[in-house]
């Protein structure tokens, strides 16, 4: 069986726009699907805009937002290792990866969309038919990128990310440099949101995207199933 390369995505980001408390990525959305990959027998490869100690939220580490992912994570010295030096954006080849997965996090409101590493990527892996994958926030990393030809990538496709009633609920819309959802709307997006905190993921072909922490696994689990197909597809042409 053919052994899928995951390159996974966090922000380098510890704040974010006028908010005044730090932030970085959110601690569920790296050690759910960071499992749901390993359990599937899938290569990771942790990497973030800057490279090196990625920044953690730590609400997310609060213990009312603990789970057994993060549990799991948190007693994992390689994985915790890798987490504190993750490869930099810059020096990775895309051609050595079957997709990429975007963690989530306020952080990635603030790296994101301005990183031109991250929009390269984007657009590498979409041009290359991959999977392009992220959760919650991580649909920050659509926002400056485009398709080959020069349309915004988000342009006609459906997406689901944190919602703007779920940022309200948060206390950080007015924090944020941008709500994700109405900005993806903008750009010709068209948005699938379910009720606040609950389980959505969207996947339209190769774009995979999905809300919130809850949805962390379902996005890990459609990108598998989406490599597992393709995979047996090409190999039945």
């Amino acid at each position: 069986m053919h052994t899928h390369h995951i390159l996974f995505v966090v922000t380098s980001a510890d704040r974010m726009g006028t908010a005044p408390d730090a932030t970085g990525s959110w601690i569920e959305e790296i050690a759910a699907p960071y499992y749901a990959f390993k359990d599937a027998r899938c290569k990771i490869t942790l990497a973030s805009p800057k490279g090196g100690a990625a920044p953690i939220d730590p609400k997310s580490n609060a213990e009312e937002n603990q789970t057994a992912s993060t549990r799991r994570f948190e007693a994992d010295a390689s994985a915790k290792a890798s987490l504190a030096a993750t490869a930099a954006l810059s020096s990775i080849n895309p051609d050595e990866y079957d997709a990429i997965f975007f963690a989530g996090g306020h952080g990635t409101m603030e790296d994101f969309p301005t990183s031109t590493n991250v929009k390269h990527m984007v657009e590498t892996f979409y041009a290359a038919h991959k999977p392009v994958a992220s959760v919650c926030h991580g649909p920050a990393c659509l926002v400056n990128a485009n398709k080959p030809n020069g349309e915004a990538l988000i342009k006609g496709r459906r997406f689901t990310c944190f919602s703007d009633e779920e940022e309200t609920i948060v206390g950080l819309a007015n924090a944020v440099p941008f709500m994700l959802e109405s900005r993806l709307v903008q750009q010709g997006g068209t948005a699938t949101t379910a009720l606040p905190f609950s389980p959505n993921v969207v996947v339209d072909g190769q774009l995979i995207t999905g809300q919130n922490p809850a949805s962390a696994i379902p996005v890990a689990e459609a990108v598998i199933y989406y490599l597992r197909n393709a995979l047996t597809s090409r190999h039945a042409a």
